[in-house]
């Protein structure tokens, strides 16, 4: 396993099966030690978080997380409050802000943007999003929750849902995934299908998928249904949207013959993909899933830091 302190976190492919579990198990951990005794771990550290993307969830999960342990916390929630607008690079704002923080968190549009960043600074960068591509600690509060809703990793069946083409999320999951020996259903219109670089890394490490186009194909088999909302931002032809964009609507009736341990999971905000009437249903597992990410970004703060 490598050394944690300093370590930047940029892409879920960096990370062995048995670093994952450790992070989770940091994460557990932590839930364990008092409020008082986690506030003292980053005491004096300054963090910075760049959104160049807005981003509520992400954004505020991050600066709760580094609040909770003591930090102090920087930056902006939106390019357009940076000196981006007046022309400035990511070189020039990188340099900048590693002369007032200890660690960067930086979302960014662009594709390679957090590893740019991470080449470009000594200090400890951490990927909230770059893009269409990454978004590795997602993945691993996304774990976190399958496990502690599930009880375990290993074997289980989960179908990803929705915008496979464009969403970050599930590009890190299925990855992440195929650690844990999972069976796979990409769900999604013929548009939007999971890339082919992730289903070749899939099937390099001989990893059971399959791709559909209707949830009621597969519901009864599946452990997870991780739903994702189409991202009107990412379509460079609007009409492109339109013709997807209300593709998956889960209401309850739809649920009739899912399992009694189903977890509906989704990385929110959602559009209407999801009804709000399954709010209430024991499947939702989402709200839990957005509050796991305080805990599970505590802990890889706390791991990059060395403070634990």
């Amino acid at each position: 396993m490598k050394q944690w302190k300093g370590r930047p976190i940029i892409s879920i492919n960096d990370f062995s099966r048995d670093e994952i579990i450790h992070v989770l198990e940091t994460a557990k951990k932590l839930e364990k030690i008092q409020r008082e005794e986690r506030a003292a771990l980053l005491k004096n550290n300054v963090v910075a978080t760049l959104f160049f993307e807005p981003s509520t969830r992400t954004r505020l999960s991050f600066e709760s997380a580094a609040a909770q342990l003591g930090a102090k916390v920087i930056g902006f929630a939106d390019a357009k409050s940076s000196s981006t607008i007046k022309g400035e690079t990511l070189h020039d704002t990188i340099k900048m802000v590693e002369q007032y923080a200890d660690i960067i968190v930086m979302r960014h549009p662009q594709e390679g943007a957090a590893r740019l960043a991470a080449d470009i600074t000594k200090k400890i960068v951490i990927n909230a999003g770059d893009g269409a591509n990454q978004h590795p600690t997602q993945t691993f509060l996304d774990l976190y929750t399958i496990k502690k809703t599930q009880g375990k990793l290993t074997g289980l069946t989960v179908a990803l849902v929705g915008d496979l083409k464009y969403g970050r999320t599930v590009h890190s999951l299925a990855i992440a995934l195929a650690h844990f020996g999972c069976i796979l259903y990409f769900i999604s219109p013929e548009t939007l299908r999971m890339p082919a670089s992730i289903c070749e890394q899939l099937q390099k490490k001989n990893i059971q998928y399959a791709h559909y186009e209707r949830i009621e194909e597969v519901l009864p088999n599946v452990d997870i249904l991780y739903m994702t909302r189409i991202q009107k931002e990412r379509f460079g032809d609007p009409m492109e949207y339109l013709r997807v964009k209300d593709a998956y609507i889960l209401q309850p009736h739809t649920l009739s013959n899912a399992k009694k341990n189903l977890k509906i999971l989704h990385p929110l905000p959602r559009v209407n993909e999801v009804a709000q009437e399954i709010d209430a249903l024991p499947y939702a597992g989402y709200f839990e899933q957005a509050g796991n990410g305080v805990l599970v970004r505590q802990a890889l703060l706390a791991l990059v830091t060395g403070r634990i």
